[in-house]
């Protein structure tokens, strides 16, 4: 009868802290956030959409070295090259199919001039297929759009490259 008796004391202190746990809780501020008109923070070193990037004074930074398009587990990079006057490469098709692309950043890590990177874009949903075949154009389109945000994220993570 004791022992009974000292197990009920026991599940109502138990049911008093779960209570006060409860209201608690209600008077903090809410953890959620309404997705589409609020957006959460994204870390710098997000990947996200592919983009080309060009160096201040317009000109592409890719120099056709082709060390992403080699190192794409999914061989979702074509690129095509022409030798220019000075020597040097200059890309005339750089090609990326997203649904074949994981998403796993070796492009980005493998290319020494920081041409193509993933950006902070994650709301890229399309109609058709044929929308997420990215031509150079496109991409560099995204670099344009996309360079002030790529070059702080570039800054923020040299001290982990």
């Amino acid at each position: 009868m004791k022992l009974n008796r000292i197990i009920k004391t026991i599940f109502l202190l138990e049911f008093v802290k779960a209570l006060a746990i409860a209201i608690k809780e209600i008077f903090k501020s809410k953890k959620t956030i309404n997705y589409p008109f609020e957006k959460g923070r994204i870390s710098p070193r997000f990947r996200g959409e592919h983009a080309l990037r060009r160096y201040p004074n317009g000109e592409e930074r890719c120099i056709a070295c082709k060390l992403c398009e080699a190192v794409c587990p999914a061989q979702a990079i074509t690129i095509e090259s022409k030798p220019t006057a000075d020597g040097s490469r200059k890309t005339i098709r750089y090609d990326i199919d997203m649904l074949k692309c994981i998403y796993c950043g070796l492009c980005e890590e493998s290319c020494p001039v920081d041409a193509i990177v993933q950006g902070p874009n994650f709301e890229f949903g399309t109609e058709t297929r044929e929308e997420l075949y990215y031509n150079k154009e496109k991409l560099l389109e995204n670099g344009d759009k996309w360079e002030q945000t790529l070059a702080e994220n570039i800054k923020a993570d040299l001290p982990y490259r």
